[in-house]
């Protein structure tokens, strides 16, 4: 096929995307197979139709995008082992969703009650991906801060008078759609919650996995060789909260289960 065609039939794939898991892979595979001769136009596609498309279809773009970054990741890891220095020099569409992350957002959530349906989704995908490091955090915090900042002005509250302007409500079969691809998708995100994040260590990764304790150590600065129990614990880290007295107040019990007094003896006072 000729670039044309691929767009035009690219654009078609698009255009009938949904919730479902064989649709997207279908996409998927049909973005990451023309990446070398068409990457950027299909890119523009893709940006095209969040711009076009129902508020339904745009979140099934970015839940394809998901997709698709996962699979690029994939297709890194496995020309890292094999050696193909060309592939594995690649993020391919990744780096493409982190430079318009702002735009393709912006256009999935749009300003007003309108782009309320798909503020919880995009907020649970942009967290995932900052979860698994699959973009740069930075970006995913200005993006996720924006949110917030729309969220304080009342943008998205129902109510408010800034936000009163005519938009055409979704039809009932849209809605009853929509209830329907939101169950796949949730369903979805509840299979993915165990994976561990996704990480490109070739060397951990063609070996059976070691005690964590031998593990080497790694930064956040070593990029694509982090290694995943360094990411995960990291993600935990960030949200531990301080020492506090119900802590103190777990530590006595747990200590008390483990050590109880003998039986005519009087606990001790440690005041």
């Amino acid at each position: 096929m000729d670039p044309f065609e691929v767009r035009m039939q690219f654009v078609a794939l698009l255009r009938r995307l949904d919730a479902s898991q064989h649709s997207i892979r279908k996409v998927v595979s049909f973005a990451v197979k023309f990446f070398p001769r068409c990457g950027e136009d299909l890119w523009d596609c893709i940006v095209e139709e969040t711009q076009k498309g129902s508020i339904n279809s745009r979140i099934n773009i970015l839940y394809f995008l998901d997709s698709l970054c996962e699979t690029c990741l994939l297709v890194k890891t496995h020309a890292n082992a094999i050696g193909n220095t060309e592939k594995a020099s690649s993020n391919m569409y990744v780096d493409l969703v982190a430079r318009d992350l702002g735009t393709i957002v912006e256009n999935v959530v749009p300003p007003g009650v309108e782009g309320s349906p798909n503020l919880v989704s995009t907020k649970q995908i942009l967290e995932t991906w900052r979860s698994k490091r699959v973009i740069d955090p930075q970006i995913l915090d200005s993006v996720i801060s924006s949110f917030d900042n729309r969220t304080d002005s009342g943008e998205f509250d129902n109510d408010a008078p800034t936000v009163r302007k005519s938009f055409a409500p979704l039809p009932r079969p849209e809605i009853f759609k929509r209830i329907e691809e939101d169950r796949e998708r949730h369903k979805r995100l509840r299979e993915r919650r165990w994976v561990q994040p996704i990480t490109h260590n070739t060397i951990t990764e063609m070996q059976a996995p070691p005690l964590t304790s031998f593990m080497p150590l790694t930064e956040k600065e070593d990029g694509d060789r982090e290694l995943s129990i360094d990411i995960e614990f990291d993600n935990e880290w960030e949200t531990l909260s301080d020492w506090n007295e119900d802590d103190d107040e777990a530590c006595a019990e747990e200590n008390a289960l483990c050590f109880p007094d003998p039986p005519g003896e009087m606990a001790m006072d440690l005041d």
